[in-house]
């Protein structure tokens, strides 16, 4: 059991009976009442993202989250399929598991799908990926006002905001947390 206390960012708890991952949380004293801690959590489940006060005297178990390199194989509808590095055994995963990731997705790469007593809850991507414009907009003439950018589809189909500069065919390096350019590849 772990106290609210000792409670750090990137923690897995089990909170109302949900695999939950810690995003954030703040130790708040009020002048008047008691402590408490405000916690920002995601439900490995569903995806959803909530926040909640907690009294200081609560406990919650802690989620111990196993992680296993898989590599990704292709897509069938809404399933999703991948192999296991090891034992090269085939792992499917449906949208919803999924989730944006999606849009993040090139067959070959390597992801790591977190489980908790057998139960997949979802793939983990690298911090940054390198992608392929597969279409974007010409850039404009005279438009030199600083942070210009233009609209450009990568290879998986994701809308990204590059800089005018970039060209249709272009490798871009892109971050997956919110789908920005970082930088050419």
């Amino acid at each position: 059991m772990i106290d609210v206390n000792s409670i750090k960012k990137g923690m897995t708890l089990i909170i109302d009976g949900n695999i939950c991952q810690i995003v954030d949380f703040l130790h708040v004293k009020p002048g008047k009442g008691s402590a408490f801690m405000k916690a920002k959590y995601k439900n490995l489940r569903t995806g959803t993202t909530l926040e909640q006060n907690f009294n200081t005297n609560i406990k919650f178990e802690e989620a111990k989250i196993d992680r296993m390199t898989v590599q990704y194989l292709y897509s069938a509808g809404d399933t999703y399929y991948f192999m296991n590095t090891q034992t090269y055994d085939q792992i499917e995963l449906s949208a919803e598991q999924i989730g944006d990731n999606k849009d993040f997705l090139i067959e070959n790469m390597e992801v790591d799908i977190a489980q908790y007593n057998g139960e997949l809850l979802g793939i983990t991507l690298p911090e940054k990926i390198v992608l392929t414009i597969t279409r974007c907009d010409p850039a404009v003439k005279g438009n030199t006002q600083t942070n210009a950018t233009k609209d450009a589809y990568v290879e998986t189909g994701l809308l990204v905001k590059v800089p005018m500069f970039i060209e249709e065919g272009e490798k871009i390096i892109v971050t997956t947390a919110d789908g920005k350019y970082y930088s050419r590849a």
